[in-house]
């Protein structure tokens, strides 16, 4: 199989989970951070699958890269790669797509709970539960593209994921692991501290970490069943 396109935006931003389980299955990737000076390519030649990682940025900002991001969204999609996109990852997809990408209803910071929707589609992503507890980090969220599948919400955030077929946009970081949680729970700046200040969903670095015990091996075994099943649509000539 060609390797997987895992575009990253920034140094701080990079695959965690999806790394460790693209390498547990054998499948080799081709990372791009563009924060570290590699450009993204131009098409999707050479790759049978296409990843999008988050950052910091709004989806909306005009960022080479980003709309770089974009078309290889809408290659991939039209050649039957399968894309995954996390967090602005799936922002990028929505908005390449025709969906607006703006505010969300409240900010998302931590460990939150998504609502799945009672639709087969949604349990074939991620499992029989009706509710995952999964990480965020976002202040903006998508709407959903034309002709897509909602998969979950939540009270802050309407749509937390779609499906397009094999291709999946979430709102959340599934691909956090200990290492990334850890060092995110660390940006406890003044003004994150007024954020948590005036947004009860904006939870402290401690309060992550305390409840990662609990919940980050459930996510990441949610994390094993959907990257399986974007991955069960690569080409694998």
């Amino acid at each position: 199989m060609k390797p997987v396109l895992v575009l990253q935006h920034l140094s701080g931003d990079g695959p965690a989970y999806l790394a460790t389980w693209l390498q547990r299955q054998g499948l080799a990737f081709d990372l791009r951070n563009t924060e570290a000076g590699q450009d993204f390519p131009l098409h999707m030649d050479g790759h049978a699958a296409l990843a999008i990682l988050g950052g910091e940025m709004s989806a909306n900002d005009d960022l080479p890269s980003l709309r770089r991001a974009e078309l290889l969204i809408l290659e991939a999609m039209a050649r039957g790669r399968p894309v995954i996109g996390h967090c602005l990852g799936g922002q990028l997809m929505a908005r390449a797509l025709g969906a607006k990408v703006g505010p969300s209803i409240a900010l998302e910071v931590g460990w939150h709970r998504m609502d799945l929707a009672p639709l087969p589609a949604a349990h074939d992503w991620f499992g029989e539960a009706s509710q995952l507890q999964v990480f965020h980090w976002h202040e903006e969220a998508f709407a959903l593209p034309p002709g897509a599948v909602a998969l979950g919400s939540s009270p802050a955030c309407t749509h937390q994921a779609f499906a397009i077929g094999p291709h999946l946009g979430m709102q959340f970081h599934i691909e956090v692991d200990e290492e990334k949680l850890r060092r995110w729970a660390t940006l406890d700046t003044p003004a994150y501290h007024s954020l948590q200040q005036r947004h009860p969903t904006v939870h402290g670095g401690a309060r992550m970490v305390a409840e990662m015990a609990r919940w980050l091996p459930l996510q990441q075994a949610a994390a094993d069943r959907v990257y399986a099943r974007w991955m069960a649509a690569a080409p694998r000539g």
